[in-house]
């Protein structure tokens, strides 16, 4: 779930957007705040089949649900011990999956049906890794385990798995406490991260800029004039500079405003992990600047990025390496959202209900970053 690109069925609620998906809960909300929560969690309507998958490569504001039966749900609550389900609702916000709210005897859930666009084989990595960092402090979806020791089962076709929920709101306009509270919750995802054995490649690293762009190149100047040209040449660009042997480890590699609750401004979970992989982790900061510290215009607010960074760097020291190459992270990072955003801007299929993100902003992002000069351009203080 994203930043304020994502699609809200139910409308903006004063600067935030309302969100309701599995998390690992720090402690329960209280008081009017979550009234409103639930209140805004009961309005959500019961999905219906629909299939309107757009060919999103990177998988934002996908309109992709599979329903589920009465029985089938009954079926598959059977292998657990959270109790028969009292409630049970579509959640309009995806990703890669199809949500549900579900409510038991035992409390919310968040049941999560992984589409086929999402590989079999990487959901040990991605449900492992839920674990592995809830067992590390870090507050995020937590798998439920069925009576068989299970996290993973199938339901409708569809592998699936049931995660725990947390309230919480995705910040529409970030503040520099936002910031910087996203900075220390992803130096510490790092942390937590280090001893997960396993290992998933970044798809949509250096190697799969290339052949997004292929996809995309005949149609580009449709977009924008001569974005072919500008896109070809920073690729090239970045081929030959990329950095290499930077610090590298577990990163989440798409921690944009709406996959980030905070509970007034304290952050209370981090979600959507389903393009998590081995990568820089530098690269994991560099994505966060582009997401969180540029303004409406599409101006970069360097005192958000001085928070963000001075906050990771309390917890994770960035390295004279990484400090180096953040401005070539940066650029790699903007041009692989412009390139996504491209792909689903320039193959919308008819009737599709939820309409694709401009790739220009990532466009007028990137040409802010090919003017930076150094790492103190992002505010960071030696």
């Amino acid at each position: 779930m994203r930043h304020s690109n994502r699609h809200d069925p139910l409308g903006p609620c004063s600067g935030t957007e309302f969100a309701c998906y599995g998390c690992a809960a720090l402690e329960p909300s209280t008081g009017g705040e979550a009234r409103r929560l639930t209140g805004l969690i009961h309005a959500a309507k019961r999905v219906r089949h629909r299939s309107n998958l757009m060919g999103s490569l990177n998988g934002r504001d996908m309109a992709v649900y599979t329903e589920v039966s009465d029985d089938a749900l009954r079926a598959f609550l059977a292998l657990y011990d959270i109790g028969e389900a009292t409630s049970f609702k579509g959640i309009a916000e995806g990703v890669e999956n199809s949500n549900y709210l579900l409510r038991t005897g035992s409390g919310q859930h968040i049941l999560t049906l992984y589409e086929k666009r999402v590989k079999a084989e990487d959901l040990p990595f991605f449900i492992g890794l839920m674990e592995h960092l809830a067992q590390r402090g870090v507050t995020c979806p937590q798998p439920v385990r069925n009576r068989a020791g299970s996290t993973l089962g199938e339901l409708a076709g569809r592998p699936a798995t049931i995660v725990t929920f947390l309230d919480g709101i995705w910040i529409r306009r970030p503040n520099l406490r936002h910031c910087a509270e996203v900075g220390a919750a992803l130096a510490r995802m790092h942390l937590a991260g280090a001893d997960f054995p396993l290992k998933r490649a970044n798809a949509l690293s250096l190697q799969g800029w290339p052949p997004l762009f292929r996809s995309a190149e005949a149609r580009a100047d449709e977009v924008a004039p001569q974005l072919r040209e500008e896109i070809a040449t920073e690729l090239n660009f970045l081929q030959i500079h990329w950095p290499k042997n930077l610090p590298a480890g577990v990163i989440h590699a798409d921690l944009f405003n709406d996959n980030v609750f905070f509970l007034g401004e304290n952050l209370s979970g981090l979600i959507d992990f389903y393009f998590a992989c081995n990568d820089a982790l530098a690269y994991d900061l560099a994505i966060c600047l582009s997401a969180w510290c540029f303004e409406p215009d599409n101006a970069f607010n360097v005192s958000k990025g001085r928070a963000m960074i001075s906050a990771y760097g309390r917890l994770r020291p960035l390295s004279e390496a990484e400090i180096e190459a953040l401005p070539l992270l940066a650029r790699g990072a903007a041009l692989r959202f412009m390139l996504t955003r491209l792909v689903d801007w320039l193959n919308v299929p008819p009737g599709a209900k939820v309409a694709p993100k401009n790739p220009l902003e990532y466009r007028d992002k990137l040409r802010f970053h090919q003017r930076v000069k150094s790492a103190a351009d992002y505010g960071l203080m030696r």
